[in-house]
């Protein structure tokens, strides 16, 4: 039974896009955050009969959000491989969001006047990773509820599938909790 929500069966494509996305989303934002960290402005102080000092302000100076967005980015990335489903087209959504505010920042930086000597390059490259990691988001929004999920052996069992006791609870719980009743009782569980 195949529905909407029921994923497909892991397919090379579809490992393939998975790969694709979570590259665009940690490579966007990669250099989005890099290129926050340069030095956009670069102002000249006058001291008096001293020479000029020379103050840099780096993008995530001047747009102190920008960094943080391309942060938060860089872990959304890794997250699409820790999630499936709803959820990873959730996630997708947000991350193309996120690299649109990051490419909007860049854009920004690209066209306004800070004062001083401005550097168009790294606002531009700020710009080129939102793009990127935007377009990772898409693609995961758009697509990722088909990919493959981590598997199983990540996932903690259900009850059903797990052998019981009469209490319930696993029988490897129920083995560690007797080991540590014997050690409180002051006997050795390792010592038959």
């Amino acid at each position: 039974m195949s529905g909407p929500d029921t994923p497909a069966a892991p397919s090379a494509p579809g490992r393939r896009e998975l790969t694709y996305a979570v590259l665009l989303c940690l490579a966007g934002a990669g250099l989005a955050c890099w290129a926050a960290t340069r030095t956009w402005s670069v102002e000249l102080a006058g001291r008096g009969s001293l020479p000029s000092a020379r103050q840099g302000r780096s993008g995530a100076d001047l747009l102190p959000w920008l960094s943080a967005l391309a942060l938060v980015g860089l872990a959304g990335g890794g997250a699409v491989l820790a999630t499936r489903g709803k959820v990873r087209r959730l996630l997708g959504g947000l991350l193309a969001l996120l690299g649109a505010a990051v490419a909007a920042g860049g854009g920004y930086g690209s066209v306004a006047t800070f004062g001083g000597e401005v550097s168009r390059q790294w606002p531009a490259l700020c710009l080129l990773g939102g793009v990127l990691a935007a377009l990772g988001g898409a693609l995961t929004a758009a697509r990722g509820q088909r990919w493959p999920a981590m598997g199983a052996r990540y996932e903690r069992r259900s009850g059903a599938g797990a052998p019981s006791g009469a209490d319930g609870h696993p029988a490897t719980e129920r083995g560690t909790r007797e080991a540590w009743d014997a050690l409180d009782r002051g006997e050795d569980p390792t010592v038959s």
